[in-house]
C-alpha cells in the first residue's frame, strides 16, 4: 500500500464520518473528529502529541474504521434506490425524492410531485432523467438537471411497485400490485400494451440482451415477455433478478439462496445461501467481481470471479429491514432501509487496509511487490504482489481503487496491464507463461518456453508479450502464444540494472553501464533499434538499482548534465520494481509498499 494512500484513505474515512459537524464548523476537525480515530489509524499515531493536549478524552475511540464510511440520515423511511455517475436518489415513504452527492452524502435536492410512498426508481442511461412509481398509482419521469417533471403517466389501480426505462429513452415499463405491467410510451404518454398476471408483479424490466423484451416477477416467477405481450420462454424461480454491466450473467434470488447463471449457457456459475432468512435485493459491482444480497438488515458480499466463490463481506450496521442496495463503485455498496438512513459500505481492501488495522507504531508488512505498471494515459499505476493480488491506483490521489485475487502466486516475472479497459495479467511459473483476464476471471493462453525469464512485459498496445532470457528478447502474440519475433544479445549484455520498458509496441532497457537501448516490434520484418526512448519528457531520466552490485539507491538525473536532481531515500532507496515515464515513477517494495511520485513541477515544459 502506498504511503500517500494510508494518509489519503485515513483521511477519507475521517471526512466522511464526521462530514456534516466539519462542513458546518471546520474548526471542530481539530476538536472533534481527530480525537476519535480509530487508535489503530495514522492520523492518530501522528498527531499522538496533539490529541494529548485536547481536553476530550478519547477512550472510546474505535480500534479500526470499520466498514460503514457514511451514514446519512433522513426524516422518513425509505423505499427506493437508484446510483448514476455519482449521484444518488432515494424515495421515501412522504412521497420525495432526495438526491444525494454519492461521495459525501450531501443533500444535492429534493423532488416533490408524488402524493404517496415512492417505491421504486431508476436513472435512465445517460442520466438525465430519473423515473419514479409511487403508491399514488402513478409513474413520474423527471429532469434531473432542473428536478421538474417530465411526464406523469396515470393508467395504473394501485400501488406501482417496479419501474424500468428503455436505454434509448423511448419507453418506460412498470409493475403494479394491480397485477399488470405496463409500457408507456415516452413520447404521447400511451400504455403501448398490458401484461396481465394473477397477483401483483413485485419487479419489471426491460432485458438488457434483448431491449423489446420485458421481464417481469410474480408469484415468484421470472417470465419474459415480448413486444406484443406473449411470453418467451424459459421460466425462472426467483422473487428479484440482477444482471451484470456486461450482460454475461445474471443473479437470482429465490428464498434464502443467490444463483448466479451465464446468460447464454443458463450454467450456474456460483450458488450462495444466506441462513434461517429470504434475500431481498441483489445486484452486480460495476467490474462484474461482486454480487451483493440484502437479508434483514444484513448485507452480505460475494466475490465471484475466484475458483472457489465465497462471502468476502457482511454488513451489519442498519436498526431496520433494508430496503435497496446498489454498488456506487467497484468497492463501494449504498444501501438504504426503513431506520431512515443511507449508509455507505467499504468493500475489502479499505475496509482492511494495514493503515486502519495495524496495532504497532511500525510499518505493517504485506506481501512483497512482485511488479508495478505505469499508465498515465489512463490515470492509473497496477501493482501486483507475491501472493497474486493485484491492485490499481489513481496516479492523482494515490488511492487504491480497485483489488483483485489472481492465480498468478509466487511467480518469478510478472506484468500487468490495462488493455482496452480488461485488466490482462502475465506471468512465468515452471517454464510457462500464463496470460489472464483480471475482470473475468479467465484464463488467454498459456505459452510453454525452454528457458529462464529475466524479465516479462506486455506490450502497451496488447498485441504482444515481450520475454527477455539469457541472450535474446522475445516478442511473443498474445492472442495466438506464437513467438513473433526476437533480439539477439549478447550474454555481457544482460540487464543488470533497470527492468524492461514498453510503450505501444516499443520496448527497451537500462544496462549496467548506463546506457539504455531500445526496440521497435510494432513493423514488418526484423525489430528496428532506437536509441532516443524518451516518450515526452526526455529532460530526466530513473536509474534504477535494484538489481545493482553496489549499495547506490536510485534516483533522478538531468539528461543534459548528468547531474541528480532527485534521490530515493530511507526505505524507499532500493525498490523491488518500478515504472517511469519522464514525469509519473512508481515503485513497489519488499514491504507491500507502493511509492507513486509526480515530477511535473521539475520538468521543463
Amino acid at each position: 500500500m502506498g504511503s500517500v494512500c494510508k494518509w489519503a484513505d485515513d483521511s477519507q474515512y475521517l471526512i466522511l464520518r464526521y462530514f456534516d459537524t466539519i462542513y458546518k464548523s471546520p474548526s471542530q476537525l481539530y476538536s472533534f473528529a481527530l480525537p476519535w480515530c480509530p487508535s489503530s489509524s495514522w492520523l492518530h499515531k501522528y498527531h499522538t502529541a496533539e490529541l494529548l493536549q485536547v481536553p476530550r478524552v478519547i477512550k472510546g475511540a474505535e480500534a479500526k474504521w470499520g466498514t460503514c464510511s457514511r451514514i446519512v440520515s433522513l426524516n422518513s423511511i425509505t423505499r427506493a434506490l437508484s446510483y448514476w455517475n455519482n449521484t444518488i436518489a432515494v424515495g421515501s415513504e412522504k412521497g420525495d425524492i432526495t438526491i444525494l452527492d454519492a461521495t459525501t452524502g450531501s443533500q444535492i435536492a429534493i423532488l416533490s410531485g408524488h402524493l404517496d410512498e415512492v417505491n421504486c426508481l431508476t436513472f435512465s442511461s445517460d442520466g438525465k432523467l430519473l423515473v419514479s412509481g409511487s403508491d399514488d398509482k402513478t409513474v413520474k419521469l423527471w429532469d434531473v438537471q432542473t428536478g421538474g417533471i417530465v411526464k406523469t403517466f396515470h393508467g395504473h389501480t394501485s400501488y406501482v411497485l417496479s419501474v424500468s426505462i428503455l436505454a434509448d429513452c423511448t419507453m418506460i415499463a412498470s409493475g403494479s400490485f394491480d397485477s399488470t405491467a405496463c409500457l408507456w410510451d415516452i413520447q404521447t404518454q400511451e400504455c403501448l400494451y398490458i401484461i396481465k398476471q394473477q397477483n401483483s408483479i413485485n419487479f419489471v424490466s426491460f432485458s438488457p440482451t434483448y431491449p423489446q423484451y420485458i421481464i417481469s416477477i410474480s408469484d415468484n416467477k421470472v417470465q419474459q415477455w415480448d413486444a406484443t405481450g406473449h411470453q418467451i420462454p424459459p421460466t425462472y424461480n426467483g422473487s428479484y433478478i440482477a444482471f451484470s454491466p456486461d450482460h454475461d450473467q445474471f443473479a437470482l434470488c429465490n428464498g434464502s439462496i443467490v444463483t448466479v447463471q451465464d446468460s447464454d449457457s443458463k450454467a450456474v456459475v456460483a450458488k450462495f445461501h444466506v441462513a434461517n432468512t429470504l434475500v431481498e435485493h441483489c445486484c452486480f459491482s460495476p467490474d462484474n467481481r461482486f454480487v451483493a444480497a440484502t437479508a434483514n438488515r444484513t448485507a452480505y458480499v460475494w466475490d465471484i470471479t475466484i475458483p472457489d466463490p465465497h462471502l468476502v463481506e457482511t454488513f451489519v450496521g442498519h436498526t431496520e429491514d433494508i430496503t435497496a442496495l446498489t454498488f456506487s463503485s467497484p468497492s463501494s455498496l449504498i444501501s438504504t432501509a426503513e431506520d431512515r438512513s443511507v449508509k455507505f459500505w467499504k468493500i475489502g481492501t479499505l475496509s482492511t487496509d494495514p493503515a486502519t488495522t495495524d496495532p504497532g507504531p511500525a510499518l505493517s508488512t504485506l506481501p512483497p511487490i512482485h511488479s508495478v505498471s505505469l499508465q498515465a494515459r489512463a490515470g492509473i499505476a497496477i501493482s501486483s504482489d507475491v501472493e497474486g493480488v493485484v491492485k490499481t491506483w489513481d496516479i492523482s490521489t494515490g488511492l487504491c481503487k480497485e483489488s483483485f485475487r489472481t492465480p498468478a502466486k509466487y511467480c518469478n516475472e510478472v506484468d500487468v496491464q490495462l488493455i482496452d479497459n480488461q485488466l490482462i495479467i502475465a506471468w512465468n511459473k515452471d517454464y510457462n507463461i500464463h496470460i489472464w483476464d483480471i475482470n473475468k476471471g479467465k484464463f488467454l493462453q498459456t505459452v510453454v518456453m525452454s528457458e529462464d525469464l529475466y524479465g516479462l512485459r506486455i506490450s502497451g498496445d496488447g498485441s504482444k508479450v515481450f520475454c527477455l532470457t539469457t541472450n535474446s528478447i522475445q516478442a511473443l502474440s498474445m492472442r495466438t502464444g506464437e513467438l513473433v519475433s526476437s533480439v539477439e544479445l549478447e550474454l555481457y549484455q544482460l540487464p543488470k540494472i533497470g527492468p524492461l520498458q514498453t510503450y505501444d509496441s516499443r520496448i527497451w532497457i537500462q544496462f549496467e553501464v548506463l546506457s539504455t537501448q531500445g526496440w521497435d516490434f510494432g513493423i514488418l520484418g526484423s525489430p528496428t533499434q532506437f536509441f532516443d526512448v524518451s516518450t515526452k519528457r526526455p529532460l530526466l531520466d530513473f536509474i534504477f538499482s535494484y538489481y545493482r552490485r553496489t549499495q547506490d539507491p536510485s534516483w533522478i538525473k538531468d539528461t543534459v548534465t548528468g547531474k541528480e536532481v532527485f534521490r530515493l531515500s530511507g526505505r524507499h532507496a532500493k525498490p523491488r520494481a518500478a515504472q517511469w515515464d519522464g514525469q509519473y515513477l512508481v515503485a513497489g517494495y519488499d514491504s507491500g509498499e507502493v511509492l507513486i511520485l509526480d515530477f511535473y513541477h521539475m520538468c521543463p515544459q
